[in-house]
């Protein structure tokens, strides 16, 4: 990955007034993937919104990081659980239309 699509850990959390320490516990239950480079932590950008997702539900509705694993993975399924159902309107369309 080019490091123009990182964004540094320690920017991220003075940025959002987080601890650096809920970011390791993220990475900690897999919830984010963190790159190392020159011995520095990043984050791939375009996982930013998910992780202030998580921030957002730690902070501001008190779900503890059990929770939060949780709620990341059933949110998953669901996002898969609709575009199978996507396309299998699609396929249905398909035979309706003979």
């Amino acid at each position: 990955m080019e490091s123009n699509q990182l964004i540094s850990i320690k920017q991220f959390c003075n940025h959002n007034e987080v601890p650096l320490r809920f970011i390791s516990a993220l990475k900690d239950f897999d919830l984010i993937e963190i790159v190392i480079e020159d011995e520095d932590e990043y984050i791939y950008t375009q996982h930013l919104h998910i992780v202030e997702k998580m921030i957002r539900l730690h902070y501001d509705l008190n779900i503890n990081l059990e929770g939060i694993d949780a709620i990341y993975h059933l949110l998953k399924k669901v996002e898969e659980l609709q575009k199978e159902n996507q396309v299998l309107k699609n396929k249905l369309r398909t035979y309706e239309s003979f």
